[in-house]
């Protein structure tokens, strides 16, 4: 049995009582609020600052996580997910080294297509960074309905701007934990990259964040009237109109409900109604690939990655890959604007792929590894620090592959967490996440992952149990389509 002790630190806010493992000497304070529960005339609101408590509060277990409905059957078999009951629901879990001082922080934002996900997953655990020096913040932020619909009345991005709250604590209050305020790694995920894009955009972004590390998330916004198809389309199936007003009356649980169902079948790659972050002038205002391309956060160091197969996750579970007929894949060409020298470079990439397979390529290269190979093209003009990477390590579980999301497993170095398992199998490298682990909090240390930047080079690692042979095929596709 695990021996702890209880450790106590001051913040603004009050006193907190975290826990600390005697044996691997790692603090943990869980479930931390950085603002108010958004409860009541706070629904549909950007965050407040909360009020503080009296006393001690107990942080040794995880605190509330947002309101939201529950993943489909297909990608629950991959995706772990947690519901922990409570309306403080914007909080924070920190790991620390036991008698940290000045350590560098990284500050965790997790994944879920702005719709599911949350920082209590076991998954998430941040002992191993801890162990290697680095105070570790995990955060929760409004998703779903609560944080991202398009409603007459409300703000736009709530979501957004609960991470934004998160990162301004965490500037003011992390040195109590052992943090250093001045050395602050931005992470995020998928929907987590997307956030940190929009931050990156900023004007203020340097006052947010040191460095960022962001993964397999696209940089993108939509106009206000195509960001809330999602939002008008639950408002039709409640029989209420789209205003803060009316959906403010109705249970947080209600609106999850007709969430689930109006996206019945909708994914990131196959498409379908989702939500996305809205152009608007207080948060988001352009889309961020455009102001990264233009020059925004080039004094941020960034190590940016994808995985070789983000696609798999997707349409190989439900068996989309082996079903796409010959009109649908037509019509992704049109959309996509692939010309024939495009079609057959891919084709000679990978020879006797079926329709779905190449579609999937198409899809992710579009959405994720073009917008970033962009972005590092256009920051080495300038001279700002880029490190790439791809994940390219091929999970055997059913057919996934490199997908999307099997790669976090190792970076958070907890292979034999259950939520990684259902990704990753129970035979997963250690090698391969003790070195893909290692560079992200050498990353965090001093901006230098352990390769060269992309202005230097244009080099991209590859994190594979075997190196490969020249450029990989999603490298040759990307370079394809700037050629």
């Amino acid at each position: 049995m695990t021996e702890t002790v209880a450790v106590t630190r001051t913040t603004s806010l009050g006193v907190v009582v975290g826990s600390r493992d005697a044996s691997s000497g790692i603090d943990r304070y869980l479930g931390v609020p950085y603002a108010a529960a958004p409860t009541h005339e706070r629904r549909f609101a950007y965050p407040v600052a909360h009020p503080g408590w009296q006393g001690v509060r107990e942080a040794t277990s995880m605190g509330a996580t947002a309101p939201q409905a529950p993943y489909g059957p297909v990608s629950s078999r991959f995706l772990a997910a947690a519901e922990v009951p409570g309306d403080e629901y914007l909080n924070l879990n920190i790991w620390a080294p036991e008698g940290a001082t000045g350590s560098p922080v990284m500050v965790w934002v997790h994944g879920g297509a702005l719709a599911h996900g949350s920082n209590a997953l076991d998954g998430y655990d941040g002992s191993a960074f801890a162990r290697d020096g680095v105070v570790f913040v995990s955060i929760n932020y409004r998703v779903g309905v609560e944080g991202f619909s398009v409603l007459d009345g409300a703000p736009l991005n709530i979501g957004l701007a609960d991470v934004v709250a998160a990162f301004r604590w965490v500037r003011a209050e992390i040195a109590a934990f052992g943090g250093d305020p001045a050395n602050i790694t931005a992470v995020g995920q998928s929907a987590g990259a997307t956030l940190l894009w929009a931050l990156l955009a900023r004007d203020d972004a340097r006052s947010l964040m040191d460095r960022a590390i962001l993964q397999s998330g696209p940089p993108s916004a939509a106009e206000p009237p195509v960001a809330s198809r999602l939002t008008r389309r639950i408002a039709k199936h409640l029989g209420v109109p789209a205003t803060r007003a009316a959906f403010a009356e109705i249970p947080a649980s209600r609106l999850s409900d007709a969430e689930q169902t109006v996206t019945h079948g909708s994914t990131p790659i196959g498409g379908g109604l989702a939500y996305s972050l809205a152009i608007d002038a207080e948060l988001v205002p352009r889309p961020p690939l455009e102001s990264l391309r233009d020059g925004a956060a080039s004094g941020i160091p960034l190590l940016i990655g994808l995985t070789s197969e983000e696609y798999r996750l997707w349409l190989v579970p439900t068996g989309l890959v082996d079903r796409l007929g010959f009109l649908p894949f037509a019509l992704a060409r049109l959309r996509y604007r692939v010309t024939s020298r495009i079609m057959r470079i891919y084709r000679a990439l990978h020879p006797g792929a079926a329709r779905g397979e190449l579609l999937g390529h198409l899809a992710g290269d579009m959405l994720i590894g073009l917008p970033y190979m962009k972005i590092a093209k256009a920051r080495a003009t300038r001279g700002a620090p880029t490190h790439f990477y791809e994940f390219a390590w091929r999970s055997p579980v059913a057919g996934l592959g490199a997908a999307h999301a099997v790669e976090l497993g190792f970076v958070f170095d907890r292979l034999d967490s259950a939520d990684w398992e259902a990704l990753s199998g129970p035979d997963a490298p250690q090698g391969l996440a003790d070195e893909m682990h290692a560079a992200w909090v050498s990353f965090a240390r001093t901006g230098e992952p352990g390769w060269s930047g992309w202005q230097e080079d244009e080099s991209i690692k590859v994190f594979d149990t075997e190196a490969p042979a020249g450029d990989t095929p999603l490298v040759r596709r990307l370079r394809a389509w700037l050629a």
